[in-house]
């Protein structure tokens, strides 16, 4: 479960000067060394005196031979080798000092020989894929802070506070993204979804993404920042296409903030938003929704924004349809309304604590599409409106002919 975006433990810790990230991760023992030396001594201690007890009719000692593969699975190679040699000591020692037939000692000194060389191979493997898979998380998670950034984020119009849970919880990125940028304009958000799910969804969303950026910076209206996501994601799906890719389109909602009472929105296919204000909640009407990123050509409507009231105090939850689509083991929709109407009062952290619970709770934790909600409210410091962007070029030029 995650509230915002966070490093794994293993990633945030520092290696040694010199020493590889991923090898210092994998490589570390679970087991210290002289854990190790203590518990090897008691351990034999225990076999031979037992076995002093059973005699000849019950050897216990040749027992030994399993902390090699023991020692494989929680220490490192050193520590496996050095098992290995302890129980081929104890073990051949202990079989010559019987004075038993050659064949008898001849095979239990094989068969440990045996034992302990695999326990040390096996270890050796199991330390080169840790190694593999810690850099491959290792490069995830700087894709990850490249691709969606760490929540809360705060900027002078909003607080935004979110969950972000991809469906294969081995990934750290999924098919939907979300974005809050300030501008001289004011502080632009997007929350989409990418058809599809998983990592195979994330080069549309990244292509959506990169454009927002420099377009929520770049243009004034926030129905060119529409335009520059679908010129986006159109080129990316032209890529696509050549490469023998397939092509996706981006559901998406576009929303302005310019410290006032009321939000700018430009809904491209995407989910309404619920507002929650004193103690309710309600479905945002945006009555101009157009198509999905990457559909434009099917339609001939150019896409248009429209206001909606944002009350001093209030909260606005936006969300994938990874929410509302969420399935009970019955089969049916998890009635989000329902369940936020019980929440409307609560401060952003708990709404969302309480949807991730809720969620996982109703869906028996079986998750069938990426999850994002974000629940965004005013600025913490009272805001400010953003003066008039014509008003402060004006200002500007004047400064500049004195």
């Amino acid at each position: 479960m995650v509230m915002g975006l966070r490093l794994p433990a293993a990633a945030r810790r520092t290696p040694l000067p010199g020493t590889d990230p991923g090898e210092a991760a994998a490589g570390a023992s679970r087991i210290r060394n002289w854990v190790l030396a203590v518990g090897l001594v008691l351990l034999t201690s225990l076999i031979v005196v037992l076995d002093a007890f059973t005699g000849e009719d019950l050897p216990l000692i040749p027992l030994l031979v399993v902390l090699p593969a023991l020692a494989s699975v929680f220490c490192t190679v050193r520590q496996t080798v050095c098992v290995a040699i302890w129980v081929m000591v104890v073990v051949v020692g202990s079989r010559i000092a019987s004075a038993g037939a050659f064949w008898d000692v001849a095979f239990v000194i094989g068969f440990t020989a045996l034992a302990s060389a695999l326990g040390v191979v096996a270890c050796s493997a199991r330390i080169r894929h840790a190694t593999e898979i810690a850099r491959l998380r290792s490069a995830a998670v700087a894709l990850q802070r490249q691709i969606l950034r760490p929540l809360p984020i705060v900027t002078e119009q909003v607080r935004v506070h979110g969950i972000y849970e991809p469906i294969e919880e081995d990934r750290f990125v999924g098919g939907d993204i979300y974005e809050v940028v300030q501008s001289s304009y004011g502080t632009r958000v997007i929350i989409g979804d990418v058809q599809g799910k998983g990592l195979p969804a994330i080069g549309a969303g990244f292509a959506a993404l990169g454009a927002f950026r420099e377009a929520a910076i770049r243009e004034a209206e926030l129905t060119a920042v529409a335009d520059a996501l679908e010129a986006a994601v159109s080129r990316h799906n032209q890529f696509s296409a050549e490469t023998g890719e397939t092509e996706r389109f981006v559901t998406a909602l576009v929303l302005g903030f310019d410290g006032g009472d009321r939000v700018q929105a430009v809904n491209c296919g995407h989910l309404s938003p619920r507002l929650l204000h004193a103690g309710s909640a309600s479905k945002v009407a945006l009555h101009r929704t157009s198509v999905p990123l990457g559909l434009a050509d099917l339609s001939r409507e150019a896409r248009a924004a429209e206001w909606f009231g944002f009350p001093h105090g209030a909260a606005l939850l936006v969300f994938t349809d990874g929410v509302t689509e969420a399935r009970d083991p019955a089969g049916s929709f998890y009635p989000l309304d329902d369940r936020l109407a019980r929440w409307a009062g609560r401060d952003p952290r708990q709404v969302l604590d309480a949807l991730q619970a809720d969620l996982e709770e109703f869906s028996g934790g079986v998750r069938r599409d990426d999850v994002a909600a974000l629940v965004l409210t005013g600025p913490p410091n009272g805001g400010r409106q953003l003066p008039d962007s014509d008003a402060v070029r004006r200002a500007a030029g004047a400064l500049s002919d004195h």
